[in-house]
């Protein structure tokens, strides 16, 4: 079955995927080099969205609005 993946390669030719991968044992695969800029990960995004999202939420009105959530078990 073929399967396509998104991935990642830098100027040294290392070659990162962005997900996860399992397979059953090796395979061959074909890369395509695409002309665009790669996709920032989400992680990437979350951390840049860091200091602009703190200064919303870290608030005293955000810490009561959510202060039941401290009230849960922790898991």
């Amino acid at each position: 079955m073929i399967q396509t993946v998104e991935a990642v390669i830098d100027q040294t030719g290392n070659l990162r995927l962005l997900q996860p991968i399992t397979l059953p044992a090796m395979r061959r695969v074909l890369v395509t080099i695409l002309d665009d800029e790669p996709e920032p990960s989400a992680l990437e995004t979350a951390m840049m969205s860091e200091s602009a999202l703190a200064m919303d939420w870290n608030t005293p009105e955000e810490d009561a609005a959510w202060s039941h959530l401290a009230q849960l078990p922790s898991l």
